[in-house]
């Protein structure tokens, strides 16, 4: 799945601690006050023009994945289109620069800016004068309050998928004028330029039935370079125009087309000239790139009837033609056949043709892939074995598989919190280390996991840890069970790990309630508690005492502890855009293999990877992808706050589907969301992501490549990377202008 489901600021959130030696240095350089931020490993890719070279007019056609559920952004089921909408007809205090650092929207607000913090914290905003909803009232303190209300988390009728930050205001007031709002917070909160953004009128926010339904599907009132002109789900499209009473530069579109393609069909959708803009895949972007000046299908010695028959068979497949009648005498037969090769060559020459007419702009997405490691029981509720797993991955090399051949960056991703650009990054990876074959395995001996170890004999053979005592040889297994019903799920296949797309969590809300699985162990192995164990083979602690040897043949010999084998189930998703995932998981599966881990490779459908693995934790390694957020203090917070046990005896992990968590990561996030110093908080956030890593939980691996078909005359518009798109800059070029200006032009 892709990340699409995720808007700017997507779904984002001491017992005993994690040994003193392995963090000493890292949070020593984290402290420091040297800029750690860096720049954006790419460049954003939208063929930048200035207003003046862009013609006033046209219908500009986008495909999205799907129509919305909701306009309404805070609620549960609020997707990627949902944000894209809200982007262009909803007011946004503060939007994503190219670094992907919030910065004030001078369209809304001419100012912004903390005036008091004894002995409460103030905020005092300043409107724009200008600034009206389409229905002419001015946006001001009524609006605010309305929203904080509404999401503050006081009034249950209102169904808020998150309510972080607004929950710390205590009254918001009108200022000295209609034009200044005053924002009172009960508790300090370093993160308020989150808040507003985006601003729903008075008359969404106002009652739960109005929030709960009223924007659900449609919006009366706006306040954006464009207005919702209309939701068609009988054609999946939704229709944006210009906004007659937008006082902002003058959107340069007449209209913006927001079509639900499914990625699978994308690429012949730009081959029939239906789209202007489309996020695709490799393969797509590798047809477009041929398209634009490689050799076709029909070039080359010898290469004829190789094509003929290629084209007969996709002219056939397509529907172009139907195939020939085997009655047909053999003069008709080969007349029919001259024809279908005729027909087939003219749709492909039409549709490569219509394919020269794009480009492809890259960039990064503002996510990350990550190996997610399940630490609440089996094998990896072992803090030692998690760090084995970590040690054992070269992090470069599973970047390289996926970003080289797209001509991006390859460097591996050095945070949890932030990427490369954004100013809380800086790489911590330090806090567990890189590549080590000889430690991961040293790593394994200290937690008792020996090579060649006896193994209990079932009805399958080998009993294998973490998966339930199902077979695992050589990265394969039979028999796996969907959880619950014990019969295989729809869509599950099979397989040795073998490419990205990657499920990005992307909803706000509490994941289910965990039930869990290994019950023995949940009250002295689980990883929550941060504690150390002592092992027969080895001292307490993440690593084994200075000097020990990795066991002989480890490599060789499949690991075994208490008659079990070491093997980790892995789950992985399958549909289009998966490719790069089961590569990388292939990549993984022999890296582990190295360090005597097996893996059980298991894939499920779309629908049911999250919700019946990710989420309920049956899995023991996953690959899925996190956005980046501006706002690491209370985004990221859920997602790696130590989970806790609910009334009724199950773990409540919020967003954490690691259930690896520490009561001081929790407490510097409380630190950093409650300072108003900046550098304060970076360095705060800095620390708790190098806890995070020694933890071993997750292991970021690679940036997300973003690739996107943009025709050729679209300017202002492609590969984004953080940016917020500019809604009003986007157009087609007036003919015979070449782009050579800034586009901060006017």
């Amino acid at each position: 799945m892709s990340h699409d489901g995720l808007g700017p600021r997507a779904v984002m959130r001491s017992v005993a601690f994690l040994t003193a030696g392995a963090l000493a240095v890292p949070l020593l350089s984290a402290c420091s006050a040297e800029d750690k931020a860096g720049k954006p490993l790419a460049a954003q890719d939208i063929a930048p023009a200035a207003r003046a070279q862009i013609t006033d007019g046209g219908t500009l056609r986008w495909a999205v994945d799907a129509v919305p559920e909701t306009l309404n952004t805070f609620q549960a089921d609020a997707d990627a289109t949902t944000t894209r909408v809200a982007q262009a007809v909803l007011p946004s205090m503060y939007r994503l620069d190219a670094n992907g650092r919030p910065r004030r929207n001078p369209d809304f607000l001419e100012s912004a800016k903390v005036v008091d913090t004894q002995p409460r914290q103030v905020v005092l905003y300043r409107l724009n004068q200008q600034a009206v909803w389409s229905d002419g009232r001015e946006i001001g303190a009524a609006d605010f309050a309305a929203q904080w209300r509404a999401l503050s988390g006081k009034d249950s009728a209102y169904w808020t998928a998150r309510n972080a930050g607004y929950d710390r205001i205590e009254k918001i007031e009108r200022g000295a004028n209609d034009l200044e709002v005053r924002v009172t917070f009960a508790r300090p909160y370093a993160d308020w330029r989150s808040l507003f953004s985006p601003l729903y009128p008075k008359d969404v926010m106002g009652t739960p039935d109005a929030f709960n339904d009223g924007a659900r599907r449609k919006l009366k009132v706006t306040a954006g370079p464009f207005a919702l002109k209309q939701i068609d789900r009988e054609k999946d499209q939704i229709r944006l125009t210009r906004n007659p009473r937008w006082w902002g530069r003058p959107a340069k579109l007449t209209e913006i087309v927001l079509a639900a393609v499914p990625r699978d069909e994308r690429a012949g959708r730009l081959a029939e000239g239906d789209l202007d803009v489309a996020e695709i895949d490799p393969a797509a972007a590798r047809g477009i790139e041929s398209a634009a000046g490689a050799a076709g299908p029909l070039s080359g010695p010898g290469a004829g009837r190789t094509a003929a028959k290629a084209l007969r068979s996709w002219a056939v497949a397509d529907g172009s033609v139907e195939d020939q009648d085997e009655d047909q005498d053999q003069d008709d037969r080969h007349v029919y056949a001259r024809e279908n090769l005729r027909k087939a060559v003219a749709a492909w020459e039409r549709q490569r043709k219509e394919l020269r007419g794009y480009e492809v702009r890259k960039s990064l997405e503002p996510a990350y892939t990550q190996l997610a490691l399940n630490g609440a029981g089996g094998p990896l509720a072992d803090e030692r074995v998690r760090r084995a797993v970590a040690r054992a991955l070269d992090r470069k090399e599973l970047a390289k598989v996926v970003l080289k051949p797209l001509g991006l960056p390859a460097v591996p991703v050095g945070s949890h919190l932030a990427l490369s650009g954004q100013e809380a990054y800086a790489d911590n990876s330090g806090a567990l280390g890189g590549q080590d074959t000889e430690e991961a395995q040293a790593l394994l001996a200290d937690a008792g996991w020996v090579p060649g170890g006896p193994v209990e004999k079932g009805e399958k053979g080998e009993k294998a840890a973490g998966s339930e005592g199902e077979t695992a040889r050589g990265g394969k297994s039979d028999g796996e069970k969907e959880p619950g019903d014990g019969k295989k799920a729809d869509g599950d296949d099979k397989s040795e790990g073998g490419d990205d797309g990657t499920y990005i969590v992307g909803q706000d809300g509490k994941a289910p309630a965990e039930h869990g699985r290994d019950h023995e162990d949940h009250g002295r192995r689980l990883a929550q508690d941060g504690k150390q164990y002592l092992n027969r083979h080895g001292a307490p602690g993440a690593y084994a005492p200075r000097g020990t040897a990795a066991p002989a043949g480890a490599a060789r010999e499949a690991l075994a502890k208490d008659g079990k084998a070491l093997t980790l189930r892995f789950v992985l998703p399958t549909g289009p855009g998966s490719e790069s995932l089961h590569l990388v998981a292939g990549r993984i599966t022999r890296m582990l293999e190295k360090v005597g881990i097996r893996t059980e490779t298991t894939k499920v459908s779309d629908e049911s990877y999250f919700k019946d693995h990710i989420a309920s934790g049956e899995y023991d390694l996953a690959l899925y992808s996190w956005p980046a957020s501006a706002f690491p203090a209370t985004d990221a917070r859920p997602i790696y706050a130590k989970p806790v046990p609910g009334a009724d005896g199950s773990l409540i992990v919020e967003q954490n589907y690691t259930r690896v968590g520490t009561d001081q990561v929790d407490q510097l996030f409380d630190q950093a969301v409650s300072t108003l110093d900046e550098e304060e908080g970076r360095s705060l956030i800095r620390k708790a992501d190098a806890r995070i890593w020694a933890a071993a939980g997750s292991i970021p691996l690679y940036q997300r490549p973003q690739l996107t078909a943009v025709r050729k005359n679209v300017v202002n518009a492609g590969a984004f990377g953080f940016q917020t798109p500019v809604y009003e800059d986007m157009g087609f070029l007036k003919k015979g202008v070449k782009v050579s200006a800034s586009p901060s032009e006017k």
